[in-house]
């Protein structure tokens, strides 16, 4: 008696499991179709955990109402649904190995298709936001940030803070209050402390950065010679 090899069934068939929308959730998540997100029943993460390990632990095979094995330990196929699916190996989505006890265990010769591959990683989430909440750490601070352009994070600047106006000042630049139509004292007496605190800044920057000062002697004839050009110049 010759026996005819039955090859692997894809989604549909009788021996893979269909999706349908009046199943319970788990059955839900479990049954082969597109990918989705897994809504917990239960708030509290080890209940959940326990959720997401009945969604992902493998199909079981029976012989009469007795345990034998898995249904879908074959290879290429979803070993929760049963769905074909061949993965690249530059896939970025590519699953980790199914081990049979999901968390531990040995590995599988299957795979995760596309739906239970994406509920793998939710799964991995809630592990490591569970690891992060006991030792006290902020699991949101290690999602990484996608990056903005530094062409759409400059604008032009409307206000400066005080550190700012030090920075730049040191640098050289020369910054100035805005001019008021009607300055009262007030005004005038901040306006004159800003700046005189802005030259004390640029003055203290270029003596710690080594400038050299040229002393200057005057004697009596030079100043009486500046006194007489100045007057000279005052006449012209």
């Amino acid at each position: 008696m010759t026996m005819t090899y039955q090859p692997p069934s894809l989604i549909g068939a009788s021996n893979a499991t269909v999706n349908n929308a009046f199943l319970p959730p788990i059955k839900y998540a479990r049954a082969a179709g597109s990918v989705m997100k897994y809504d917990y029943k239960s708030s509290k993460p080890k209940k959940q955990v326990k959720e997401m390990l009945k969604i992902l632990w493998p199909e079981k095979k029976t012989f009469l109402k007795m345990p034998l094995g898995f249904k879908f330990n074959t290879r290429d196929r979803c070993v929760v649904c049963g769905t074909h699916k061949v993965w690249e190996s530059s896939d970025p989505s590519r699953p980790p190995m199914p081990l049979h006890k999901v968390r531990k265990g040995y590995p599988m010769r299957g795979t995760y298709c596309n739906k239970h591959s994406q509920l793998h990683k939710q799964y991995e989430m809630l592990e490591q936001q569970i690891i992060a909440d006991e030792h006290g750490l902020s699991f949101s601070a290690y999602i990484p940030k996608p990056t903005v352009p530094k062409i759409l994070q400059s604008a032009p600047l409307t206000s400066l803070r005080q550190s700012d106006i030090e920075a730049l000042s040191a640098s050289g630049w020369t910054i100035r209050p805005p001019q008021m139509s009607v300055e009262t004292p007030e005004d005038e007496l901040f306006r004159l402390t800003m700046e005189s605190h802005a030259i004390n800044n640029r003055v203290i920057s270029l003596m710690t950065t080594g400038t050299s000062i040229i002393r200057q002697s005057l004697t009596e004839e030079s100043l009486e010679q500046q006194i007489d050009n100045v007057f000279l110049e005052g006449v012209e």
